[in-house]
């Protein structure tokens, strides 16, 4: 069963995301590959199994420690490195794992399956914490980039 997504990602959206889990450090992001969402070999874009990466273990960076919590701060993406391991086809569920969590960073792993259990692709991204926005809203606030 999907859940709301707290904010909102045009991108995301438009990929079709489904937020199946988000709590304590883990996050789960399901996909029906469409095929607009292909390459020339109709599987999986990487620069679409890379965002659905990056999505999974940024909700699992910013995922309440105590179950039932609301974030307080949102996350954007440092660094990010994948591994591509066979083709993305179906349905794929990616999922993010939060390792360690300092005061403003978070190092998180994350994965991509096929509908069989196989692993389509693997990563591992560093985020760094930013203000929340309002749960909802459309408009950027722009980050104090002396921090």
């Amino acid at each position: 069963m999907a859940m709301n997504f707290t904010v909102h990602i045009p991108f995301v959206e438009m990929l079709g995301f489904e937020l199946i889990s988000c709590d304590a450090g883990r996050a789960e992001i399901a996909l029906n590959l469409r095929e607009e969402l292909t390459n020339s070999r109709n599987m999986a874009h990487g620069g679409v199994s890379m965002t659905l990466l990056d999505v999974a273990m940024a909700h699992a960076a910013r995922s309440p420690n105590q179950p039932g919590q609301a974030e307080t701060f949102g996350v954007v993406t440092i660094e990010m490195k994948t591994t591509f391991m066979r083709p993305g086809v179906g349905r794929l569920l990616g999922r993010g794992h939060l390792v360690h969590r300092t005061a403003s960073m978070a190092f998180c792993e994350g994965s991509i399956v096929d509908a069989g259990g196989a692993i389509v692709a693997q990563a591992s991204a560093t985020f760094k914490f930013v203000r929340a926005l309002p749960a909802g809203s459309k408009r950027h606030r722009p980050l104090d980039t002396s921090e």
